[in-house]
């Protein structure tokens, strides 16, 4: 890790619990907006391709169940 990161971890390490908190709750909504616009991305990629959530299910069973 570069030194940066590390002062960054050390400073987040010394906040206090409720501002914790936050900072870990703002990084989690952007994780979850970040995976919806590349869940949607992936969906227009796969609609233009023609594929579709029928044959998306049945790569996943025969992946898993080998069916």
């Amino acid at each position: 890790m570069s030194e940066a990161v590390h002062e960054i971890l050390g400073r987040i390490e010394q906040l206090p619990p409720a501002e914790r908190l936050e900072l870990e709750e703002v990084l989690a909504r952007q994780a979850e907006a970040e995976w919806q616009h590349e869940a949607e991305e992936a969906r227009r990629l796969a609609l233009h391709k023609g594929i579709d959530q029928a044959a998306i299910d049945r790569a996943v069973e025969k992946v898993r169940y080998g069916a």
